[in-house]
């Protein structure tokens, strides 16, 4: 028998061999291979070389990587091989190109916990660490936050406790403990912040906070003295080095007029209660906050920050009507009525003279948040008519009575304004007179010669964005890069001959592009992507070019969403369908790689689902960005009414009205906000949506459990008993955006409404899990729960 069967299996082969072989079609390709492209996520630029730095994610490795001009080689100047979780960011450059430093390490929980996906039994790490460009490996440096780099690399500033440390920066450990920052390298009365390396760096300037005003200090390194810069009763603060390295501006606000003052007192004749101080018992979170004091912004980044009044003062303050309107008493003002002025110092003699004022109730100049210099100019943005995003024209300082607010509707998009503070009869000019986001910080930079402002904007293509430039001292913007790409973080090299971009389209994964520029603002001529230098295995002609589809809620908004279609669709054919919603919500996701880590990913997961068959589409409901200030503020939104569920419920309408879906299997996935509404169409909305994949969502808006509140009714267990379709929850247990209870307590409810669910928990992770790993997993357990409930569920009437 045993030979017989030989006989048969050789005959069958031979059979086999003489036939013609039919062709299998190819296999369609895996979600790790549309998310394998190492991706950029921060660029940075040396002030006096054209040399570029950044971060790089490729799958769950990062690491850190250089180039210069001409060609523009990237050289990795790390390697850490593993996907261990540690994240990578804060990369900066010296002036001279000579030195790049990162952080390695996230952010502590509010227990002070760092996060620890990989279960290292050493405990996470977190440090600066840094490399030369020249070559070697790369060594840690000192645990620290926001580390200020010295112009030629050479050691880093931080602030810790209120005091300021220096760590030198060498592969070889310092004898010191001064220079490894273990011990502050300045200690001064009061609350250090902001230091500030001179240009030549022989000097660092810094903010020191007192209370009820604040001081400028300047730090000779080679003879270790202090200098204060024209100390007075006032807030100064933005130390803003001049060029020459022998002068600096700073901006000066009024200090605390006694009606402000907050401070606890000792019993003292002279040390009595401030006339705003409460006693614990009747504010406990006030009490003592005042003697601390915020100092102008200047505890977290001498940037201006909020203004330069403590947080006490303020608290109390409001807590506290005021008794007595005379003139001084309860509202400070500078002689003639302004109230921020700039001062030019003479850092060798430490005296200052005023070269700018604010007019009396301003409506425009009544702070400065986040300043960049261009020669004698600063560039600030200002939203007229309102406050925009993350502290941008947040008005009049905390404390101070409201200036007289502007007139007339609220303009819809951001601006930029310049303005010489040199000139005492100066006025802001309008640089940004484009309609259209420009979204933070990292979407503005400035020549090195601070002739030209370029900025990211999606202005005259709303879905997309690209870079603008115009010149400082105003005229018309012009668009610099154009076409169907996305192009974000512009960076311009020390010779103005270059410009990087963090670069992606459709069909290309977010990169590092590096356009030429011209001797005047002008469009760039092509860009040439210089990293990644290939994408072995990356499924390019397996993409779709998404479609942007408008859909109407009930209410009438107009909503923008992308649409993608998978390739082998046929005629009469209907799909199952599966709707994306952003997190945020303060997001825009684009027909093309986002420049977000996980907006990145998602958009590349909806590009695979599609090639996995799904109709997918994504909705960028209301109170997200990019479509003006009204739809970003939106009423009536999250626990106040939940009026961004419309949107959703209208996508998912407009799906089964297509011919391509089948109406009885449609599903939804989204992270954070995402999740929100993920859960929320589950909720209200089993009859259309059949099966959902919530990460890391809000359940419960506030803590109310009463049925009548509102923000009960507006979260998703207040319509927890029309939750019939399936789900898949995932979360890490160390979320720092979305408490883990929101998960707990969402399983109580669907356990005992027999509703079907899959849990997925992740020890020790964040928000986005921070391993490549586990989202490999995520995302095969997300294909089985959809396979299962959409793509292999037979549909009555469905082809």
């Amino acid at each position: 028998m045993r030979t017989l069967t030989r006989v048969l299996v050789g005959l069958g082969a031979a059979l086999l061999a003489s036939m013609p072989v039919a062709t299998a079609p190819p296999a369609a390709p895996t979600v790790q291979q549309f998310l394998s492209p190492a991706s950029p996520q921060e660029v940075v630029a040396a002030r006096k070389v054209d040399r570029v730095a950044w971060v790089d994610y490729a799958e769950g490795k990062r690491n850190a990587y250089t180039a210069a001009a001409p060609a523009f080689v990237p050289v990795r100047l790390t390697s850490f091989a593993k996907d261990d979780g540690i994240m990578m960011s804060g990369v900066r450059i010296s002036d001279d190109g000579s030195t790049v430093i990162f952080i390695r390490g996230g952010a502590p929980n509010r227990e002070g916990w760092f996060a620890n996906p990989s279960a290292d039994p050493n405990g996470p790490d977190h440090a600066v660490w840094a490399a030369r460009t020249t070559g070697g490996p790369a060594w840690r440096v000192v645990d620290a936050n926001n580390p200020e780099l010295a112009p030629d690399g050479s050691a880093l500033l931080f602030v810790k406790e209120g005091q300021i440390y220096r760590a030198k920066v060498s592969s070889v450990k310092p004898i010191s403990d001064v220079d490894r920052g273990e011990k502050p390298f300045i200690t001064e009365w009061g609350v250090q912040s902001g230091p500030k390396w001179s240009p030549d760096g022989k000097k660092i300037a810094f903010v020191s906070t007192r209370t009820d005003h604040s001081f400028i200090v300047v730090y000779d390194v080679a003879t270790r003295s202090v200098k204060y810069m024209s100390p007075s009763v006032d807030y100064d603060t933005m130390p803003l080095w001049l060029p020459d390295s022998k002068h600096l501006m700073f901006m000066r606000r009024p200090g605390l007029p006694f009606g402000q003052q907050a401070q606890q007192g000792s019993g003292g004749l002279g040390l009595p209660n401030g006339p705003a101080y409460q006693p614990p018992a009747a504010g406990a979170a006030n009490a003592g906050r005042g003697g601390g004091g915020r100092g102008g912004g200047g505890a977290r980044n001498g940037g201006g920050g909020r203004g330069g009044q403590p947080a006490g003062a303020q608290d109390a303050a409001a807590n506290q009507a005021p008794v007595n309107n005379s003139p001084g008493l309860m509202r400070a003002t500078f002689k003639g009525g302004s109230t921020l002025a700039f001062y030019k110092a003479d850092v060798t003699t430490g005296e200052a003279q005023e070269t700018w004022h604010n007019e009396p109730n301003d409506r425009m100049v009544t702070n400065f948040n986040n300043v960049r210099v261009a020669g004698n100019d600063i560039i600030f943005p200002y939203a007229p008519g309102g406050g925009g995003r993350g502290g941008r024209g947040r008005g009049a300082a905390p404390g101070d009575a409201p200036p007289p607010q502007p007139q007339g509707p609220v303009d819809e998009w951001d601006r930029y304004y310049s303005l010489d503070i040199t000139n005492a009869s100066a006025r802001p000019v309008l640089l940004t007179t484009t309609d259209g986001l420009i979204e933070d910080q990292t979407s503005i930079d400035v020549s090195a010669d601070g002739k030209t402002f370029y900025y990211c904007t999606n202005a005259k293509d709303i879905e997309r964005r690209h870079i603008w430039a115009v010149p400082v001292g105003g005229g018309t913007p012009v668009e610099i890069t154009t076409g169907e790409g996305v192009e974000t973080s512009p960076t311009v090299l020390a010779s103005g001959k270059y410009l990087a971009t963090l670069s992606a389209s459709w069909n290309m994964p977010q990169s590092l592009g590096v356009w030429p520029l011209g001797s005047s603002v002008s469009a760039a001529a092509t860009q040439k992507i210089v990293f990644p230098t290939s994408r072995p295995g990356f499924p390019t002609d397996a993409h779709v070019k998404p479609e942007i589809v408008i859909t109407h809620a009930a209410d009438g908004l107009e909503v923008h969403n992308q649409v993608f279609v998978p390739k082998d669709l046929k005629p009469g054919e209907r799909r199952p369908a599966i709707i994306f919603v952003h997190g945020g919500p303060v997001r825009q996701m684009m027909p093309a790689y986002h420049y977000m880590q996980f907006y990145h990913w998602a958009y590349g997961i909806n590009e695979w689902l599609a090639s996995e068959g799904y109709v997918v589409m994504s909705i960028n409901y209301r109170s997200g960005i990019g479509y003006g200030r009204s739809f970003r503020n939106a009423p009536n939104v999250g626990g106040a009414g939940n009026a961004e569920y419309q949107d959703v419920l209208a996508g998912g309408k407009y799906l089964q009205t297509r011919p391509d879906v089948d109406p009885n299997r449609v599903g939804i996935w989204g992270l954070s906000y995402g999740g929100v509404l993920t859960s929320q169409a589950l909720a209200r909305n089993s009859d259309i949506f059949k099966a959902g994949v919530d990460l890391a969502g809000v359940h419960l808006w506030g803590s109310s459990l009463d049925p009548n509140a509102v923000s009960y009714q507006s979260s998703t267990i207040g319509a927890i008993d029309g939750w019939k379709s399936p789900v898949l929850l995932i979360q890490g247990d160390d979320d720092r955006n979305v408490a883990f209870q929101q998960m707990t307590g969402l399983v109580q409810l669907l356990r005992q409404r027999d509703v079907y669910y899959e849990l997925i928990v992740f020890p020790d992770d964040v928000h986005e899990s921070l391993l490549h790993s586990r989202w490999m997993y995520t995302l095969g357990r997300m294909d089985a729960f959809l396979k299962k409930f959409l793509m292999d569920v037979p549909s009555p009437g469905g082809k």
